[in-house]
């Protein structure tokens, strides 16, 4: 069993009879659902689940996960999901894929967001190893790139994977990805990005982990906020 097998497969021990899951999009988050999967099958466990992602939704549907539409969800359990970047405060960098809204809307509504994660995704601060993904308005990207270089950004316009057209996200939006100096803390980032006029989300998530599970050559850390 590899790290991203071994902290998904302790993230779905987490999940108690009953539960709305929320479930996040990518590898270690495809091991989840698998985990979770076989605890539903072997154990008899009755368990709801809403998909970040369309492909996670697809997968779960493979794996006989029972799905609810997000515009049936009253409240969320629990939501499990990767991230790219994970400072020593659990400020998280997410969204490197095209799915922010979705990702950050089901973080905040759950009554516990687990991060599940290997080693090589702690970093000291955010966008010390990835640009910051930025989801804006259409018809506002020259505007908020502007705003976000008047702050000492630099922001390219994404492209899609054949760098032929702009990339387009699942919420209808483009993305900016930004770097900014190394001076500017989480905090900063957060107020910045969220204070932004014309900005739909972005890939800061600040005080919204409730714990965070790392795996490290066999062994998995339990890091609560």
């Amino acid at each position: 069993m590899n790290d991203k097998q071994l902290v998904a497969e302790h993230a779905a021990s987490l999940v108690e009879d009953s539960m709305i899951v929320g479930l996040g999009t990518g590898s270690t988050a495809n091991y989840f659902i698998e985990a979770l999967s076989r605890r539903q099958r072997d154990e008899g466990l009755r368990i709801t689940t809403v998909a970040s992602s369309t492909i996670s939704a697809i997968k779960a549907a493979e794996h006989g996960l029972p799905l609810l539409d997000i515009s049936q969800l009253g409240h969320l359990d629990l939501y499990v999901d990767g991230a790219d970047e994970i400072t020593p405060g659990l400020t998280l960098l997410k969204g490197r894929g095209q799915d922010l809204v979705m990702e950050k809307l089901l973080a905040r509504a759950a009554e516990r967001f687990v991060v599940v994660a290997d080693k090589s995704k702690q970093v000291s601060r955010i966008g010390e190893k990835f640009v910051i993904p930025v989801e804006v308005m259409p018809a506002a990207w020259k505007i908020v790139r502007h705003a976000l270089e008047k702050a000492n950004g630099e922001a390219e316009l994404r492209l899609n994977a054949s760098k032929d057209n702009v990339a387009v996200t699942a919420h209808g939006s483009y993305v900016l990805d930004v770097r900014f100096p190394d001076w500017l803390d989480d905090a900063e980032l957060d107020i910045l990005l969220n204070n932004t006029p014309g900005v739909v989300e972005h890939g800061v998530f600040r005080g919204l982990a409730s714990l965070v599970l790392i795996a490290d050559q066999g062994q998995v850390d339990v890091v609560h906020a």
